[in-house]
């Protein structure tokens, strides 16, 4: 197999490899068994899942979308997924890092929950990214609750859906669970694709704490559309008026999310570039 060029990166600490391949003609149908052995943390790169850097055009989940830019994403276990909140930043950071996007202009990237705009603090290609991570459906008449393996007890969970699903649970403590390794019981007949599940406290006013199991590839150091899925639970438990920033602190780092008066969920956080080279895994 000949090699083709990877990048490594991480926002928060939920980590990831990129796979530039512009037009299409690199990966073909990026196949499950490259992502795992890509994101295979012994025998491979590492990471908890992988972005496909391709444009639009080229990829039929992104035709018809107004972006020059389409993040074709997998989990880990190579698993199709709609959106990352994490992985979006750090695409966003390649793109401007490398000169493929102008930062100092609102950046559209296609997914497959559709558009999400990246706005670069400063216009800086190096600064903290700021995603507008769509409008948040919270499913307040669906009754959902989770269970962990080895944890003698069930807590009721608020779906929130930020194109891809999450159920958010309030806990004592976030040791209460135990070290979640593995995937939540849930129902499957409200999740039959599975589901992100999140775990928060309290941490002082606008301000909480959570750990998180994404579906496809296990307990993360941090996810971003489970901080926004948290954030929207958070705010709606507290009847808070919109536009009030929330600090979401995850294993990996923390990161500011507020849901505006228009109806948008904005996340803001860093995304840091480690490495880049070749493989021919």
């Amino acid at each position: 197999m000949d090699s083709y060029p990877f990048l490594k990166g991480h926002g928060t600490e939920n980590d990831f490899v990129l796979l530039p391949d512009h037009d299409g003609t690199v990966h073909g149908e990026l196949g499950a068994e490259r992502v795992r052995a890509l994101c295979d943390r012994r025998a491979g790169i590492g990471g908890d899942g992988v972005l496909r850097v391709i444009r639009t055009e080229q990829i039929d989940a992104g035709r018809g979308q107004p972006a020059e830019w389409f993040m074709d994403y997998r989990n880990a276990d190579g698993s199709l997924s709609e959106m990352c909140g994490n992985g979006i930043r750090l695409f966003g950071r390649h793109l401007a890092l490398d000169g493929l996007v102008d930062p100092a202009q609102p950046v559209p990237i296609g997914t497959r929950d559709g558009i999400k705009t990246l706005t670069f603090a400063g216009g800086r290609a190096d600064g903290e990214i700021t995603v507008d991570m769509g409008t948040p459906k919270v499913l307040e008449e669906t009754e959902v609750s989770v269970v962990v393996a080895g944890v003698e007890r069930r807590w009721p969970a608020l779906h929130v859906d930020m194109g891809n699903p999450h159920a958010v649970a309030w806990v004592d403590d976030l040791s209460d669970v135990g070290p979640l390794h593995d995937a939540p019981v849930h129902d499957d007949a409200v999740y039959p694709d599975g589901v992100n599940v999140e775990f928060v406290v309290r941490r002082g006013p606008a301000h909480v704490a959570m750990r998180v199991h994404e579906r496809g590839s296990g307990e993360t150091r941090s996810c971003g559309t489970g901080a926004c899925a948290v954030m929207v639970a958070a705010a709606f438990a507290d009847d808070a008026a919109r536009d009030t920033d929330y600090r979401i602190d995850l294993p990996g780092g923390s990161l500011r999310v507020s849901w505006t008066a228009d109806d948008r969920v904005l996340m803001t956080g860093p995304a840091v570039l480690v490495a880049r080279g070749s493989t021919d895994l």
